[in-house]
């Protein structure tokens, strides 16, 4: 698994600078409709500059399963990321290493009724991502997700690891981390000079921040 992911990245430069930093995953998007969709081919001449290690996670929204099994199986994918609409059942069919995203509006139910679901279909994600909620968008949004509903409500995960996404940004990974306790942070527009172009230097700041607030939860413990 991975902890730190800049997610969003549209050229290859971006994503070595990204792995220098010591981002462990990027994210390579495939909506049509987001600003930093990225062609098969760029998602490949990234992919192929990525040090060994760098987890490729392809984040999808409502694509169709042969779309979605195209990609994984050129690019040599690591994780696909679902962060539409996707039911239970498109999982099973699926059977690929899922993570699943959600974006909550109030509480995790509706969260731990998706995964119950996935149970009965013996389809469950590998991870899940907990991103934050604006109607009619599906992630990207730098809204700050509800961190004291997820943590509140983390107990309905189960033992599923948490991917912690929505408006995290060098200046507060640490305190999102120390409140949410989650297993990885996730972040596009929050080292974004524009969509699908981050600066070198907020990556860095992100990145250490993270490091940091992880390694130090780690000693409390």
């Amino acid at each position: 698994m991975f902890r730190i992911k800049i997610c969003g990245l549209t050229n290859a430069e971006d994503a070595r600078a990204a792995a220098e930093a010591g981002a462990d995953a990027i994210g390579l998007n495939f909506y049509e409709k987001s600003a930093r969709c990225v062609s098969p081919d760029r998602a490949r001449q990234i992919a192929d500059t990525l040090p060994e290690g760098v987890q490729r996670i392809g984040v999808f929204v409502n694509a169709t399963l042969a779309d979605i099994r195209d990609r994984y199986a050129e690019l040599s994918l690591d994780f696909v990321q679902l962060h539409g609409d996707e039911a239970p059942e498109f999982l099973a069919e699926l059977r690929l290493p899922v993570i699943r995203a959600f974006r909550p509006f109030a509480d995790l139910t509706a969260v731990s009724q998706y995964l119950t679901h996935c149970d009965r279909l013996k389809c469950r994600p590998v991870m899940v991502l907990l991103d934050a909620f604006r109607q009619g968008q599906f992630g990207g949004t730098g809204v700050t997700a509800n961190w004291g509903a997820i943590r509140d409500g983390r107990s309905l995960l189960g033992r599923l690891p948490l991917v912690l996404a929505g408006g995290l940004r060098a200046e507060n990974v640490g305190q999102a981390i120390a409140v949410v306790e989650p297993d990885a942070v996730d972040t596009a527009s929050g080292v974004e000079t524009a969509p699908g172009r981050p600066s070198a230097e907020l990556v860095r700041a992100f990145v250490a921040n993270a490091q940091r607030a992880f390694e130090l939860r780690e000693r409390s413990r």
